[in-house]
């Protein structure tokens, strides 16, 4: 007979690298009266397929969201994203966590963007190995 264990809800789930990166960007949906509403935030991380930012617009799991951000080199990268997380947060926002619906693929080299963005690149490491100790 099979053992079936129970996940408790804020087990962590996901298995994505997900980047620490405060990034702008533009979320836009439909409110429960079906007017759109946009609002400008900062990511506080991305993944490949999704990212977690706070919102003062009220959402539900399962909602359909718009995700716009810009690549490092200015490119615009909109997506369609699902709600798949919602916690409160400081001043009676909500930190949503979205995972990427449509257009993944673009969503990915955005990551992947940002991910080479934020690397040490080799002259970095070079400087840091030459300066003097303290």
């Amino acid at each position: 007979m099979p053992v079936l264990m129970s996940i408790p809800n804020n087990e962590e789930r996901r298995f994505d690298l997900r980047m620490p990166l405060r990034l702008p960007i533009v979320i836009s949906g439909r409110a429960e009266d079906d007017s759109a509403w946009s609002e400008p935030t900062e990511t506080d991380d991305i993944s490949n397929s999704g990212a977690l930012f706070h919102l003062n617009q009220k959402v539900s799991r399962g909602d359909r969201l718009y995700v716009r951000a810009h690549r490092p080199d200015g490119v615009a990268v909109e997506v369609t994203a699902i709600v798949i997380r919602i916690a409160p947060a400081i001043y009676g926002t909500a930190r949503v966590g979205v995972q990427i619906a449509e257009s993944a693929e673009s969503w990915v080299r955005f990551f992947v963007s940002w991910v080479a963005e934020n690397q040490p690149t080799a002259t970095d490491d070079v400087a840091d190995s030459e300066s003097p100790s303290e």
